[in-house]
């Protein structure tokens, strides 16, 4: 195994690269920009094809036809290029077609700024586009994690033919942390749906969102629906530390690393305190809200987003409080003490 110190925007290209990316299309935008640079070195050496395309909105259509004939195809931006791809990703959901998608958060509304946020994660997790869809997101934590959740990311959306989303922030992307770098196996997934060309064997495979009749556009809705219930029952992935605690915290992301901080401070005062971190976002980790804490904290970057998701699964049984950083600035070890201490009346 390859150890290499990395951004995390080119462990995310490279880890694209060995899981057998073969098709990239994408926009200069930072926070990201390393990663489609990273993957405009590298890409032809595997056999791959990278585009800088006129636009985002082009980048996303193109993806949707690479997707279409069934190759490992991914685009990458930060949050104003992923709001202009939301029609595509909606076409390409009610396609039923694989890809990944990579959101290096920036803050917003409008142009915001280049500092990292977490404000995109309605977007990402409710479906930014029109339409009853979802997409698997995943939340890493580390430059390590940019690599491997990259990877799983492409078998995930080869199983459920359906975009999985990254959702990293800014700091992420740009911090350098050693990476062990690994070839996986390239599981091999049925694409007899793909449209490679019928040789005069076979008929046509169709590509198409597009259902005018009520019936056939509710068949689909009600397949993707029981697509999304099984990712729910077997996707749910989450980071548990200190479980019986009376205060949990919850965290994603860059955050979730201050978080872990927390408990060391907070034991060294005598506090019980735990940290849900959740590794997908969507479908949310359901499964570590079954016995509620005594209070709950929700700490991001934003005015407060997963914190609606945290109150609907704990669903009254306990408290729960929010600490949120907007801007670009990041919640320190000092702003979380303060409000446990606020929690538990020290």
């Amino acid at each position: 195994m390859e150890q290499k110190l990395m951004k995390g925007n080119e462990a995310i290209a490279e880890a694209a690269i060995r899981a057998g990316l073969k098709f990239y299309a994408g926009y200069p935008i930072t926070p990201q920009t390393e990663l489609p640079e990273y993957l405009a070195k590298n890409i032809e050496k595997s056999g791959g094809t990278f585009i800088q395309a006129e636009s985002e909105i082009s980048a996303i259509n193109m993806v949707y036809g690479a997707a279409g004939a069934g190759i490992r195809s991914m685009t990458s931006s930060s949050s104003p290029g992923i709001s202009l791809k939301q029609e595509g990703i909606s076409y390409i959901v009610g396609s039923e077609l694989p890809c990944v998608i990579v959101n290096v958060m920036r803050t917003g509304p409008g142009l915001g700024g280049i500092q990292p946020s977490q404000s995109d994660y309605f977007q990402a997790v409710k479906g930014g586009g029109h339409g009853d869809y979802k997409m698997l997101v995943l939340t890493p934590n580390s430059v390590q994690e940019m690599y491997d959740f990259t990877i799983d990311a492409f078998d995930i959306a080869d199983k459920y033919r359906n975009p999985v989303m990254i959702l990293a922030d800014g700091i992420l992307g740009q911090m350098m942390e050693s990476v062990n770098l690994y070839t996986p196996a390239i599981n091999k997934f049925n694409k007899n749906w793909a449209t490679t060309g019928t040789d005069e064997k076979r008929k046509h495979n169709i590509i198409n969102s597009l259902y005018i009749k009520p019936e056939e556009s509710e068949t689909l809705n009600k397949r993707l629906q029981a697509k999304y219930e099984k990712m729910e029952e077997n996707e749910q992935r989450v980071e548990i530390i200190n479980p019986n605690a009376d205060i949990m915290v919850v965290a994603f992301g860059i955050v979730s690393r201050v978080a872990k901080q927390v408990l060391d401070e907070a034991k060294s005062q005598n506090l019980s305190v735990g940290l849900i971190r959740p590794l997908t976002v969507w479908p949310f980790p359901s499964m570590a809200f079954k016995n509620a804490a005594k209070a709950y904290l929700t700490i991001e970057l934003n005015s407060g987003q997963m914190v609606e998701d945290v109150r609907l699964q704990v669903n009254g049984r306990a408290p729960v409080h929010f600490l949120g950083k907007m801007g670009g600035k990041v919640l320190t070890v000092d702003d979380i003490m303060t409000k446990l201490k606020q929690i538990v009346g020290a």
